[in-house]
């Protein structure tokens, strides 16, 4: 069967972990670029229900209602989660396409994401070089890779007008929101596309949402109710940050650091970003996370 005559939702190649062998044949003798785009598809649905299992087996499994029909039963619904989860825009398949694209000198296929490489990457000193200590990001993951894809276009355009890498940008949205896993939502559930936890002050006119955060008091975490502002798109988030920190003289210091990610990272701690003691060397290792991506991709 060849993939142009696979439908979207099929689950065949998802159920089947051997199939990697005919993707791979497959995509090679095939190389068009609807067919490249089915087989990363492909790819991200085998992928996703290994990650799927392997999260049950960790987390679900006691040993207490064990049976080949509870085995089976989960089994299918990994699969049907794994298939669901597959092929959306900006994830995995995109990247895999790509990859498979550049190798077989294939144009990528209409309605991929752009690959990371469209957007600038800042000559910058990584924070293992400034300190002389080991503070470079582990292999990132899926999830953040698909994060520094997200949001690549966006950063790149706030970058161009304010001179703030996009890199450091995308590096500290991912550490404020855990990489787009604890994103600060309205009362009843929408985004408000605050990706940076800037708080809504007195002078904000626009939308607010009310979330329970962790603020650190003598260097001890605390929960609060906290106000932050809400906007309509992630390109708006990006713009206020940018404002922000160019604009206030809170961070003057910090906005003359953008060659060095430590620099950077230690000017905003120092300037009060956040209250968090050890905040300069989590957000040098996402943007670092951020740099090592951008450049697997370049």
């Amino acid at each position: 069967m060849s993939f142009g005559q696979l439908p979207s939702s099929s689950n065949a190649l998802a159920a089947d972990a051997r199939s990697l062998s005919a993707l791979k044949l497959q995509a090679g003798q095939q190389s068009t670029p609807e067919s490249i785009k089915e087989a990363a598809k492909q790819f991200e649905s085998l992928f996703m229900r290994e990650l799927i299992k392997s999260m049950r087996e960790a987390t679900m499994k006691s040993g207490l209602m064990d049976s080949p029909g509870g085995d089976l039963g989960a089994d299918l619904l990994d699969q049907q989660f794994a298939v669901q989860m597959s092929g959306q825009p900006g994830g995995l398949s995109d990247l895999i396409a790509q990859q498979l694209s550049r190798q077989m000198g294939v144009a990528p296929a209409e309605g991929t994401a752009a690959p990371i490489k469209s957007a600038p990457i800042a000559q910058v000193t990584p924070a293992s070089a400034d300190t002389g200590t080991n503070t470079s990001p582990s292999v990132p993951s899926v999830r953040q890779a698909g994060f520094v894809q997200r949001h690549t276009e966006a950063a790149a355009k706030v970058a161009a007008s304010s001179g703030i890498p996009a890199s450091f940008m995308i590096g500290q949205a991912g550490h404020e929101t855990g990489w787009g896993k604890h994103e600060i939502r309205m009362k009843g559930g929408e985004p408000s596309f605050n990706l940076f936890g800037i708080k809504a002050d007195a002078k904000w006119k626009g939308q607010v949402a009310e979330v329970t955060t962790t603020e650190y008091v003598n260097g001890q975490p605390q929960k609060t109710v906290a106000r932050f502002r809400a906007y309509s798109s992630y390109e708006e988030s990006f713009k206020d940050y940018a404002r922000l920190i160019s604009d206030s003289p809170r961070y003057a210091q910090a906005r003359q650091q953008t060659s060095s990610v430590t620099a950077f990272a230690t000017g905003l701690q120092r300037a009060g970003y956040a209250t968090d003691p050890a905040y300069a060397s989590k957000l040098s290792r996402a943007i670092n996370t951020t740099l090592q991506l951008q450049r697997a991709q370049a």
